[in-house]
């Protein structure tokens, strides 16, 4: 909401969520949980999709079901992109990662929020796609 008294505006939106995120410190972190959570939900769907139980893909990635059910734990971001790798090709997918441009910070004076350009306002997270509708 935007007040405009005499010559000034004053944007009263308040701060984005990154900024936050910023703040606090905590920005890294939250973005790798949530790459992990999209992981994780991707390769139990595919697991599912297959019908495969979770003892069967341990098996064919020759490790042990508690090292699975690490895995696909959306909250242990602690896994390395070779098991990811190595359990996507176990579900016939592949991993394709990709790193972004962090979009540029949004400012409060009204003149440059004006002149931004929406498309450069994509996502900053670091993503990780699987292809063939994974």
């Amino acid at each position: 909401m935007r007040i405009r008294t005499s010559k000034r505006i004053f944007d009263h939106s308040g701060s984005s969520f990154d900024s936050f995120l910023d703040e606090e410190g905590i920005r890294g972190e939250v973005e790798a949980v949530a790459v992990k959570r999209v992981l994780a939900w991707q390769l139990e769907n595919g697991r599912r999709k297959l019908g495969k139980t979770k003892q069967a893909m341990a098996r064919e990635l020759h490790t042990s079901r508690s090292q699975l059910d690490r895995l696909l734990d959306p909250r242990n971001v602690a896994i390395s992109l070779d098991t990811i790798t190595r359990a996507a090709k176990v579900l016939g997918k592949r991993v394709t990662v990709r790193i972004a441009d962090v979009k540029p910070r949004r400012t409060r004076h009204a003149s440059l929020v004006q002149t931004r350009s929406r498309t450069s306002s994509r996502s900053s997270v670091t993503r990780a796609t699987h292809r063939g509708g994974f």
